[in-house]
């Protein structure tokens, strides 16, 4: 059956990759408009919405999302797994009305098209240098100063064994608890099935429903009163519940 599927999983990847590059092409010129001044800066977060909603009509993509929908409106920590790259591009849809930003690994930024709009828009997070770092946490507790959430993969990366999780880095938790912010939890219950890995060639891809459970949001007060590795175990199984276990 896979050398069956093997043509259309990866016309899809390949199909999706135009679209994207497509799409942000068209785009760029009005980013970079935007992001050429911190008082218009704000304006790129409705675009990214509109940004993902595109390439999900295009790429025919729905999302169906259980759980806590209610949206918060002040700034707090966004917590999910990473099993796809279509995570980055579904948050937008997922929370539409709250401000947010990326914290993500500084490798991004080897990629031409994308290195200019994640940096000046994102926050890059380079995982070898301790002083960038710590610049990192620093930048992401001003931003939420400035009424902007921010998201964390915990898992530092989209695990080789997807859609299994990997425990989560203590970092995300030490910015919520600096910062004195909420998490809210959520779990992309099945994107890794709709758009694997572009360079694992036998990975799936293809059209259809993604599913989202947003989980009971963690309150400040919570997040301040439990130890870091509780709180971290705490978001943890929050995630896990709608994941397939591994069989010990």
């Amino acid at each position: 059956m896979k050398y069956i599927l093997f043509f259309p999983f990866n016309l899809w990847k390949l199909y999706i990759g135009l679209i994207f590059c497509i799409t942000l092409i068209v785009l760029y010129p009005l980013f970079l408009l935007l992001l050429s001044s911190e008082k218009l800066k704000k304006y790129t977060f409705p675009l990214n919405v509109f940004w993902s909603r595109i390439v999900r009509m295009l790429c025919f993509y729905a999302i169906d999302i259980t759980g806590n929908k209610d949206q918060i409106r002040k700034p707090f920590i966004i917590c999910a797994n990473h099993t796809s790259y279509l995570d980055i591009f579904f948050m937008y849809s997922v929370f539409p009305k709250n401000r947010f930003l990326f914290m993500g690994k500084s490798e991004i930024l080897s990629y031409p098209l994308v290195r200019t709009f994640f940096k000046g828009l994102n926050i890059p997070v380079y995982r070898k240098d301790r002083i960038k770092a710590a610049k990192s946490f620093i930048q992401a507790r001003s931003a939420m100063k400035k009424d902007w959430s921010i998201v964390i993969f915990p898992e530092g990366s989209i695990p080789d064994e997807t859609p299994y999780l990997i425990p989560f880095k203590n970092g995300t938790f030490q910015l919520a608890k600096a910062a004195k912010v909420g998490i809210q939890p959520m779990t992309f219950c099945n994107n890794y099935y709709l758009f694997s890995d572009p360079e694992a060639i036998w990975g799936m891809a293809m059209p259809g429903l993604a599913r989202v459970e947003i989980h009971p949001f963690t309150e400040e007060k919570e997040v301040e009163d439990l130890p870091v590795e509780k709180l971290n175990q705490k978001v943890y199984d929050a995630i896990n519940s709608c994941l397939p276990q591994k069989n010990h």
